[in-house]
């Protein structure tokens, strides 16, 4: 079993993509299919309360956490494609959106930032 990191999954991502095991890598189908990915991920829980949506059927848990990692996959390949590093990345965003929505002003809302 290899090692819960970023890095190891990654490379395993790729190998499995260059093995032929990947489906379309184009940059188009990659966008096209993250999207298609989302969609099925919100169709989970189409229609459920929020009441329902935190309580899921272990089906439903199931197919969320398949989806989340299709997404993932399709994420790692975007990122390998453009030498993003998602870890560098989302942390970037973090700081980003720490000066952008500030707990003070944001706590509590869902306004746009420039509507705090």
């Amino acid at each position: 079993f290899m090692d819960n990191d970023l890095k190891s999954i990654t490379e395993k991502i790729i190998e499995f993509r260059d093995a032929g095991g990947g489906g379309n890598t184009m940059i188009q189908g990659l966008v096209t299919g993250h999207g298609d990915r989302g969609a099925e991920l919100q169709e989970v829980f189409l229609w459920k309360t929020s009441e329902e949506s935190r309580n899921l059927s272990q089906k439903d848990i199931s197919r969320v956490s398949g989806e989340i990692a299709d997404i993932f996959i399709h994420l790692t390949y975007l990122c390998h494609e453009f030498k993003i590093d998602l870890f560098g990345a989302t942390i970037e965003k973090i700081e980003k959106n720490a000066v952008k929505y500030p707990v003070e002003k944001s706590k509590g809302s869902n306004k746009k930032y420039n509507a705090l």
